[in-house]
């Protein structure tokens, strides 16, 4: 008999895979943390309390976008803070650009980040570069105390449930802000617009409270809720497609299958049921 990894969202629809074999099932302090190989295209697939993050089949449709689009903003992003994503994928996005000196990584479950370098290594392939800085602790305590620290901050962050919910607030949206340098650039998921609308709109409101500039992008995502997906850019000072580096550009289009010029110029265009939700 096949059994399917499902994922319903409250609206009633969702996603279906065709499961192998469940590889690692455990609790870590904070969540359930599963790799399942599936009988499809997506290869294996990390889920946290039964919800998917990341598939080796369809990761890039979201690291390229939450990494690239910043980061290509900034004329020279030289350190870097990932909030979340201990798969990997965001740190080894953001290692393409050559002008990184660091990346801090701040994960609050070790268990995420061993699991992936062992059984996700396409994504989590850089995790032991040199200049990546792993920090395993929370990322709420972490950001209360720097300031001027970081050209770029990514946050890769779950859904505002669990231990991500309280990096949905407006007092550690002031401290990433503050964490900033002059001219830094902000990206954050901001969740499905089609599954979570609810979710989007208070999100933006309370970004806008923080950041003079707050804009929406979007891209599809083929295995996340309702296929689509949104991210917010967030500056005190750099508005979206004020600048792209021609440089870096180039050459890491060569290395993606998502992004390039043309897409991330078109990011920004919103349609108007998005418009709507973001204001």
């Amino acid at each position: 008999m096949e059994k399917f990894y499902k994922e319903i969202t409250p609206d009633g629809f969702g996603i279906a895979i065709r499961e192998k074999e469940v590889l690692f099932s455990d609790n870590s302090p904070y969540q359930k943390v599963e790799i399942i190989d599936s009988e499809s295209k997506l290869g294996k697939i990390l889920t946290l309390d039964d919800l998917m993050m990341t598939t080796e089949g369809d990761e890039f449709f979201y690291h390229e976008m939450i990494t690239h689009i910043p980061m290509m903003n900034h004329k020279e992003p030289k350190t870097v803070l990932v909030i979340g994503g201990g798969d990997g994928g965001t740190v080894r996005e953001v290692l393409k650009h050559d002008t990184v000196e660091k990346v801090v990584l701040c994960e609050i479950d070790g268990m995420v980040i061993e699991v992936c370098k062992k059984y996700l290594p396409t994504i989590a392939c850089q995790l032991d570069n040199p200049k990546c800085e792993i920090l395993v602790e929370d990322a709420i305590e972490y950001i209360k105390d720097k300031k001027d620290m970081f050209d770029i901050v990514l946050i890769d962050s779950t859904d505002p449930i669990g231990p991500g919910e309280g990096l949905f607030t407006e007092e550690f949206y002031t401290n990433v802000k503050n964490s900033m340098k002059k001219g830094g650039i902000l990206a954050v998921q901001s969740e499905s617009p089609i599954a979570q609308s609810e979710n989007v709109t208070k999100m933006y409101k309370l970004l806008r409270k923080v950041f003079p500039i707050c804009k929406a992008y979007s891209s599809n995502i083929p295995t996340y809720p309702g296929g689509y997906w949104t991210w917010a850019y967030c500056s005190v000072d750099v508005e979206p497609l004020s600048y792209i580096d021609e440089r870096r550009c180039e050459e890491i289009t060569k290395t993606c299958k998502v992004y390039n010029k043309e897409y991330h110029l078109a990011r920004f265009a919103l349609p108007n049921y998005i418009k709507n939700l973001v204001g």
